[in-house]
C-alpha cells in the first residue's frame, strides 16, 4: 500500500505542478476568474490519480479486492501528499516567484467590485478584502488554505472512488 500511495501521490504532485507552470507561462494572460476555474480544473485532474491509485492497489496488489476503508486511506493519503506540494508550491509562488501576486490579485478584485456595487456596500466589501489581504499575505496561512482546498477536493474524489471501486 505504501508504495502505490507513495507512487500515485508523486504523479498527482508533479501534474499539478506541470498544470500550475503552464497555466502561470501560457495562461497568465486570461481573466483571474477563468484562471481560477482553470486552477479548479487542474486541481480535479490531478487529482485524478486518486482513483488509479486505488484501482492499481485493488487490481494489481490486492488481489482484485478492496474494501470501502483501505481504498478511502489510499485516496486520502495521496490527496494529503499532493495537498502538501501545492501548498509549498503556492506560497513558493507567491514569495519567490511572483511576490506582488497578492496586490495584483487584490486590486483586480477590488476593480471588479467597483463596477457591480453600489458605493456604501462597496466600503464594506473594499474592507473585507483588505482583511482577507492581509491574512492571505502571511504564508503559513496561505499554505494551509491552498493546501486544504486540495486536500477537501481530494477527500471527495477519494470518497466517489472508494464507493467505486470497493470489492469484496
Amino acid at each position: 500500500m505504501k508504495k502505490t500511495v507513495l507512487r500515485y501521490g508523486t504523479y498527482s504532485a508533479i501534474t499539478i505542478c506541470v498544470l500550475f507552470i503552464i497555466s502561470w507561462y501560457a495562461l497568465s494572460n486570461l481573466s483571474l476568474p477563468v484562471q481560477e476555474v482553470l486552477g479548479y480544473v487542474s486541481i480535479i485532474v490531478s487529482l485524478s490519480f486518486v482513483y488509479f491509485g486505488i484501482k492499481h492497489f485493488r487490481d494489481k496488489e490486492n488481489e482484485g479486492k478492496i474494501n470501502f476503508k483501505k481504498a478511502l486511506v489510499i485516496g486520502i493519503l495521496i490527496s494529503l501528499i499532493t495537498a502538501i506540494v501545492f501548498g509549498l508550491l503556492d506560497v513558493f509562488y507567491t514569495e519567490v516567484l511572483n511576490p506582488g501576486f497578492m496586490d495584483n490579485y487584490y486590486s483586480e478584485i477590488a476593480e471588479n467590485m467597483k463596477g457591480t456595487l453600489p458605493p456604501d456596500e462597496l466600503k464594506l466589501k473594499l474592507a473585507e478584502l483588505e482583511a482577507q489581504k492581509e491574512q492571505f499575505s502571511n504564508p503559513l496561512l496561505s499554505f494551509t488554505f491552498m493546501a486544504l482546498t486540495v486536500f477537501v477536493i481530494g477527500f471527495i474524489i477519494s470518497l466517489i472512488s472508494s464507493l467505486i471501486l470497493q470489492r469484496k
